[in-house]
């Protein structure tokens, strides 16, 4: 039983963690689009939310990586966050390598297949950031 607490106070504290990571991340991916995430979301902009929650979900695949190979929080917390910052260049030169597809307002548009496609280019680059940062 006593193996359980501690286990318990673990998931505790890295669900802690992944929610701090979480709520950093989605700020900071928040200020690199060019609209208001926020308002577009509760607008009912499918193409944000999925490229929203497609983001979120690449940074909770990287925190699951690197969480596996950290002996400590603070590891996970370090490379969680070179993790948001990988992909936000992820993003940025995505934008830059397809010029005639302005990403940002093509989301803003609700344009579906951007998203969709977006969305497998978030969390395959977010499996391979997180084995690189194992």
């Amino acid at each position: 039983m006593r193996n359980f607490v501690a286990d318990l106070g673990h998931v505790g504290i890295g669900l802690v963690i992944l929610f701090v990571i979480l709520l950093v991340g989605y700020y900071v991916f928040s200020r690199l689009t060019r609209y208001d995430d926020n308002k577009e979301i509760a607008a009912g902009n499918e193409a944000a939310g999925m490229y929203m929650g497609s983001k979120l979900l690449g940074l909770c695949i990287i925190v699951g990586l690197v969480s596996i190979s950290s002996d400590n929080w603070l590891d996970v917390i370090i490379w969680s966050a070179v993790g948001i910052v990988i992909l936000c260049l992820v993003y940025m030169i995505f934008d830059l390598i397809t010029p005639k597809t302005k990403l940002c307002e093509q989301i803003q548009n609700g344009n579906m297949a951007l998203a969709r496609l977006l969305r497998s280019v978030i969390i395959g680059i977010s499996f391979v950031i997180g084995t690189f940062l194992m």
